[in-house]
C-alpha cells in the first residue's frame, strides 16, 4: 500500500528522492491551479510507479530558484535522486498521466 503524499523541505528532499521515480510538486496556498493539481497528483501517485512529495514555495523558495521556476504549479521529476524533467502548469489528468508514464519509462532506461 502506498503512503500518502508527503510534504518536504529543502533539508528533507534529498532523502525522499533517492530511489525510483519521485515527483516534487511545487505549490503555494494562494495558487488556484495548485489546489486543482494536488488531489490529481495524489491520485496519480496511487496509479503510477512513482512517489509524490510536495513543497510549499512560500516556505522555501530555494528549489524553485534552483530550477528557475517562475510559475506554479510546477513539478520536478527525479529518478534515482537526479532531476530528470521539469513540468510547469496545470494539465488535465489524462494528459499528465500519459506524460508521466512516458517520463517514468524513459528515466528508467536513461
Amino acid at each position: 500500500m502506498k503512503m500518502m503524499v508527503m510534504a518536504v523541505t529543502r533539508k528533507t528532499l534529498a532523502t525522499q528522492i533517492q530511489h525510483g521515480t519521485t515527483v516534487l510538486e511545487l505549490w503555494a496556498p494562494w495558487c488556484g491551479p495548485c489546489k486543482i493539481m494536488s488531489p490529481m497528483m495524489a491520485s496519480l501517485e496511487a496509479e503510477l510507479p512513482m512517489q509524490v512529495v510536495t513543497m510549499n514555495i512560500d516556505d522555501d523558495k530555494s528549489v524553485a530558484e534552483q530550477f528557475h521556476i517562475q510559475s506554479i504549479p510546477a513539478m520536478i521529476v527525479y529518478h534515482e535522486g537526479k532531476p530528470y524533467e521539469k513540468i510547469v502548469g496545470a494539465y488535465p489528468k489524462a494528459k499528465l498521466k500519459a506524460h508521466l508514464e512516458k517520463s517514468i519509462e524513459a528515466a528508467a532506461h536513461a
